[in-house]
């Protein structure tokens, strides 16, 4: 049976798109606790059911697809642009497909303008009675209103008209890099991407005896299993190790590890590298926030998963994509050796190379020289950054690795940065090495 914070979440999803709920009538409607109801909204907002707007509430909005992330509703854009709502509050949920900015005559602009646009414009009181004829949004950039008439129509029609004091080539310039940054989410690949559902994973229950897990083993060659209990969720792990020598017979809760180590699906398999990695972990099991099992997932699926991320390129590019684009290998025959000139990107206030820099530096090149004595990925455990030098903007540094030590498991890099030949940092890296 579903408990009282399932069924609040059960009756959320089945609510329509824009119909407000609050702590209050959820907790009336479904008749529990409005602790409980708080507790089901908030987990409903992390999953995208709903969204609270200010001086709105708390409203059912249409759930993102992943591959169209980039898309943004009204009410995001309100909060990009600092904006005040001036009408048309009930549509804020809605997301927008395009921005269109309003520099012409009104029968040019007109041409450019569909249902579910976002029209950025001045103020023109008359473009905003069109543009919301034509079923779009307006933005008024420049801190200007518009007239009753407008924003009556604007509620009559569920579409919010937005008042910004920013001027419109900002405006578009803030809700491009919003996009831009939505883009870059989406490239990051997580849980949910790779795991393998709960239909198709091969688990034992807490009821079960270790007799369950030969049979398993026989069936799938596999050695590792989730243990849930009657309610699905998670109780324990059990490898291997744990049932060598133990009879048929006993119970799976005995020889079980308890307390597993999980992750959710909004984990990203970076961070899942790591913790297999670290902890030495073969295989993870994926739960939810109530700590139901909604799959697993193995440490070659992650590996599969980061190498193709590697082979991608990028749409959204980030600092790190950045810096590390500009680095040129011009090793030779007996040394490795590599470049990298500082754009005004990677320094500070003070116009010199960040140490953020450096480090990224320090773990690119240490992992491409890691990469050419053994094949595979790696987490980096620690690095050591001193005898700093500060060096400006536009200066070419030269870097200059080497190998200290590697292991099966384990390596070891000592960095040296110079500029115009004279030493400017040093840096040692360690790494856990992924087989």
């Amino acid at each position: 049976m579903a408990t009282k914070h399932e069924q609040i979440i059960e009756y959320i999803t089945n609510l329509a798109v824009g119909e407000k709920i609050s702590v209050r009538s959820i907790a009336k409607a479904l008749t529990v606790s409005e602790g409980t109801a708080y507790r089901a909204i908030k987990e409903a907002e992390n999953k995208g059911l709903v969204s609270t707007i200010e001086r709105v509430g708390t409203v059912r909005i249409e759930n993102k697809k992943k591959e169209n992330i980039e898309k943004l509703t009204y009410a995001e854009v309100v909060n990009i642009v600092d904006g005040q709502v001036l009408g048309g509050r009930n549509g804020l949920h809605k997301t927008l497909n395009r921005f269109v900015i309003g520099a012409m005559k009104l029968e040019a602009m007109m041409r450019y303008v569909d249902p579910g646009n976002l029209l950025i414009v001045g103020n023109r009181d008359q473009v905003h009675k069109v543009g919301l004829e034509a079923g779009a949004a307006v933005l008024i950039t420049g801190g200007f209103g518009t007239s009753d008439e407008v924003i009556e129509l604007a509620d009559e029609l569920e579409l919010p008209i937005i008042s910004t004091s920013y001027d419109t080539f900002t405006v578009g310039s803030m809700i491009n890099r919003a996009i831009y940054d939505q883009l870059i989410k989406k490239e990051i690949v997580l849980v949910d991407d790779i795991l393998i559902p709960f239909q198709d994973t091969f688990y034992m229950t807490t009821q079960n005896t270790v007799e369950k897990w030969h049979d398993l083993n026989s069936k799938t060659g596999h050695s590792r299993y989730p243990v849930i209990d009657g309610n699905l969720k998670i109780q324990g792990m059990v490898a291997a190790k744990d049932v060598l020598g133990a009879s048929r017979q006993t119970p799976i809760e005995k020889v079980m590890t308890k307390n597993p180590i999980t992750v959710n699906e909004r984990t990203s398999i970076a961070a899942v590298a790591h913790v297999m990695v670290w902890e030495g972990i073969e295989l993870l099991p994926v739960i939810d926030t109530q700590r139901k099992l909604l799959g697993i997932i193995s440490r070659q699926d992650v590996l599969k998963a980061l190498q193709m991320v590697q082979k991608q390129p990028h749409i959204g590019e980030t600092i790190e994509d950045i810096v590390t684009s500009r680095v040129q290998d011009i090793s030779t025959s007996e040394e490795l050796i590599f470049e990298c000139e500082v754009t005004p990107q990677m320094t500070n206030q003070l116009g010199t190379i960040s140490n953020g820099v450096i480090t990224t530096l320090v773990t690119e090149i240490g992992s491409r020289v890691m990469r050419k004595f053994k094949k595979g990925d790696l987490v980096v455990e620690n690095i050591t950054l001193y005898f700093l030098k500060p060096v400006q903007i536009d200066s070419v540094i030269t870097i200059k690795p080497k190998i200290l030590e590697v292991g099966r498991k384990h390596g070891k890099i000592d960095v040296e940065l110079y500029h115009e030949s004279a030493i400017v940092g040093k840096a040692m890296m360690m790494a856990q090495l992924i087989d």
